[in-house]
């Protein structure tokens, strides 16, 4: 027979391996745990450094386009001296071309040499424009073209490439509605404005 001390001895020996066995198993599963939240940790920690790099690079372009719309601004800012619109019939681009015909270089050959005649510091802004046919993003395109086809032939007529900005305004301004061939064809134009 076993002994009543004996017995409470051998339940406290049994209760002490439960409770050593129970501290075990928690270990473990804490370790498990700690690490599964830890490689969670690491994946939000990867993703934040994502979201800033991203978040960095959003500042840095508008940054960049703040600062062209200051510069732009400060152009703008100059007194408006005139406008020249070149479209009439002796300044008419064909559909899709952003082609000089002699008539339109002979009208820019007279532009550039009012600037020379003139002797002011100006700036001129060359806008180019296009009728409504066609995507509006080749008409882009071809706006900037036409302007550029302009802005290219004035300077080598004298006039300072530093002082002769583009832009396209594609089909967005129109002159005339685009429903007729006579409307379609007012509106390929290039604007040529004079800015002190």
């Amino acid at each position: 027979m076993i002994h009543p001390t004996s017995k409470v001895l051998i339940a406290g020996a049994a209760l002490l391996g439960v409770v050593s066995l129970g501290g075990c198993a928690t270990k473990k599963f804490v370790r498990e745990e700690v690490a599964v939240v830890g490689a969670k940790t690491d994946a939000v920690s990867g993703r934040v450094d994502t979201v800033e790099t991203r978040v960095a690079s959003v500042e840095g372009t508008a940054k960049d386009a703040l600062d062209r719309a200051t510069a732009a601004g400060k152009l703008a800012e100059g007194k408006f001296l005139y406008s020249e619109v070149l479209q009439d019939d002796g300044f008419k681009f064909g559909v899709a071309k952003a082609t000089l015909t002699p008539e339109m270089e002979a009208r820019l050959d007279a532009f550039a040499e009012k600037l020379k005649a003139d002797n002011r510091n100006v700036y001129i802004e060359v806008q180019g424009h296009t009728d409504a046919t066609g995507p509006k993003a080749f008409n882009y395109k071809l706006g900037e073209e036409r302007a550029e086809v302009v802005r290219r032939y004035l300077n080598q007529h004298g006039v300072p490439l530093n002082r002769i900005s583009t832009i396209s305004y594609g089909p967005d301004s129109p002159t005339a509605p685009n429903k007729d061939r006579a409307g379609r064809q007012a509106n390929r134009r290039v604007v040529l404005v004079v800015l002190a």
